[in-house]
């Protein structure tokens, strides 16, 4: 299984932070690297088993759905269901932590998964930086925080 932990800490408030990511469709809204979403059967998006259907800015297709939602611990877990990239069994989750020393937030994204023989570090790198670190990093421009 391959791992991939990414972290960061956002100039913002928890409950502020955890308002723009909590919605399991508004991923387009805050994320550069999605197009645009929508829930399937026209359910409410933070109901658990609801699955995105969504697609990347270089026409990707992803469907993914919802395992895990907490309001109380800042937290979702998920997995995909169908991806053009060469993941399987794979499930990760986002959890955010208050900081009280200034009001920020320490974000966590985590994922473990499957690829072809030969891939983990491509996919790891993918996944990590491609999809973790530039969501983090939108967050932090979201909240007029640079780098």
């Amino acid at each position: 299984m391959v791992k991939v932990f990414v972290s960061s800490v956002i100039d913002a408030p928890a409950a502020e932070v955890w308002a723009v990511v909590r919605g399991f469709n508004d991923m387009p809204d805050w994320h550069p690297l999605i197009a645009r979403s929508r829930i399937e059967g026209g359910h409410a998006q933070d109901r658990v088993g609801v699955v995105r259907d969504f697609y990347l800015t270089d026409g990707a297709h992803i469907r993914e759905q919802l395992l895990s939602l907490s309001d109380f611990d800042y937290a979702f877990s998920y997995c995909i269901l169908e991806a053009g990239l060469p993941l399987h069994d794979y499930v990760a989750a986002l959890r955010l932590v208050p900081v009280t020393d200034g009001n920020r937030t320490f974000a966590e994204w985590q994922a473990e998964f499957r690829t072809d023989p030969g891939r983990e570090a491509e996919m790891a790198e993918t996944v990590g930086q491609g999809v973790f670190q530039a969501g983090f990093d939108a967050l932090k421009a979201r909240f007029g925080q640079s780098g």
